[in-house]
């Protein structure tokens, strides 16, 4: 059986087998962005569930701009203490606890950070993110500042590697800081850094020599890349394709294709705005098991480096076919694993039962109270937000060790995560200022 195989890196190392634990967000760190018990409590779980590779949410390089306020962020500005890193051991020492990899997604959130986490969002230009009004408007990061990044990434990966992690992926898709530079859309600078492909890639492939060069050539490191934007004029599969060839001559040792942006959430089974959808978006990606897999295939073509596919993925029989015919190298599974975190261990031994979909039930459009007069987009946005918030309280409800609840309503779930979400920030700015 082909995902049952080991998977030897270009590094060196070897992952057990061909699938892996998708990046979800868990928002469980302490006031002052921390690992806690909690996430070696859920990672635990995840290592015993047999998949050979985990990929943690994101871990930010930036305190000052998160994706949530629930992050853990490892920033050079404010070296971790000891206790801190005794943190990240645990998380490091339960999530591999299983014979698997470890690997921290290391990210900054760029403009798509709340306003209830800050005020004032960075990226490569002011443009700013519109949804619900949830966004406040970035300021254009300064030639200096992109520099202190790049090595906040590698400081990070760094700390990874120091304290048990097995492997770090660097997050330049769905829109965060890096993904941003890359789109036209949103990076509409004229120095450097912005312009041309190879100049609004330069962010990224700096990242990933400043990594390699702190953790070695033995480490293994990663890289998401959003296969297209499926967005008009913004990040497109053909860019895609060049920064594929552009990262062959980096030595990464996994591509893990992905797609869409916060506006155009495809790597939620969703589509966004009508008027910002590219025409050109192959209708095959929404029909398929696999959201990406079409892209895939063709970046499949180019790459050098092993391929990862996420996104939409349910049946054992299908990530077999995949595998074998070798579109991909490695497939990964987010959602499902929320509810049911020993599956792998289970397709592993021969089940062929499908992952449960939960995505029908968590649509807030589907609910009474919400009204048939709601703009189109609005409800969208619900809907994502809504399928996320019932997720987001399953992973919480785990990791404090009182395991998933299939009855929770979504509309409960969306304000239970909502609330959540403002009290930490709370706390963090507390401690923010604490601090100073």
């Amino acid at each position: 059986m082909r995902m049952s195989e080991p998977l030897t890196l270009p590094c060196g190392s070897t992952l057990p087998n061909r699938l892996a634990k998708a990046a979800m967000t868990e928002g469980l760190s302490d006031a002052g962005l921390n690992a806690t018990e909690r996430h070696a409590e859920l990672y635990g779980k995840w290592s015993d569930g047999g998949a050979g590779m985990l990929l943690t949410g994101n871990v930010m390089i930036d305190r000052r701009v998160l994706e949530r306020p629930g992050n853990v962020a490892i920033d050079r500005a404010h070296p971790p203490d000891e206790t801190a890193m005794e943190s990240l051991r645990r998380w490091a020492r339960a999530g591999t606890r299983g014979g698997n990899h470890l690997w921290m997604q290391i990210s900054h959130a760029g403009r798509q950070s709340p306003r209830y986490v800050t005020s004032e969002p960075l990226a490569p230009s002011a443009v700013g993110l519109q949804i619900l009004g949830n966004y406040a408007r970035p300021r254009a990061l300064e030639s200096e500042e992109i520099r202190d990044f790049i090595g906040r990434f590698g400081y990070a990966a760094g700390i990874a590697k120091a304290t048990g992690f097995t492997g770090v992926q660097i997050h330049a898709a769905h829109g965060y800081l890096i993904s941003s530079f890359l789109s036209p859309v949103t990076n509409q600078r004229s120095d450097e850094w912005g312009g041309s492909l190879e100049n609004r890639a330069r962010f990224l492939i700096e990242s990933v020599r400043t990594v390699r060069a702190e953790v070695g050539t033995d480490f293994p490191v990663a890289v998401k890349l959003n296969s297209d934007d499926f967005r008009k004029g913004g990040f497109s599969h053909a860019d895609c394709l060049q920064v594929v060839e552009m990262l062959n001559a980096e030595g990464i040792d996994l591509l893990e294709v992905s797609g869409g942006t916060y506006e155009q959430p495809k790597l939620l089974g969703f589509e966004g705005k009508a008027d910002s959808v590219d025409p050109g978006a192959r209708s095959s990606t929404r029909q398929r098991e696999a959201y990406f897999l079409d892209y895939a295939q063709s970046i499949r073509k180019v790459a050098k480096m092993p391929v990862m596919v996420t996104g939409g993925f349910r049946t054992p029989a299908f990530i077999e076919k995949v595998l074998t015919a070798g579109h991909c190298d490695v497939v990964g599974i987010g959602r499902p694993m929320t509810t049911d975190m020993d599956m792998p261990a289970r397709w592993l031994a021969g089940e062929s039962t499908e992952a449960v979909r939960h995505e029908n039930r968590v649509k807030l459009s589907d609910r009474r109270w919400l009204s048939g007069n709601s703009p189109i987009y609005a409800i969208k946005i619900l809907n994502v937000f809504g399928a996320q918030a019932w997720y987001y309280q399953q992973l919480q409800r785990i990791a404090d060790g009182r395991g998933a609840r299939m009855t929770m309503g979504v509309l409960g779930a969306f304000f239970r995560y909502f609330l959540d979400e403002i009290t930490q920030a709370r706390r963090v700015h507390r401690a923010r200022k604490k601090s100073i």
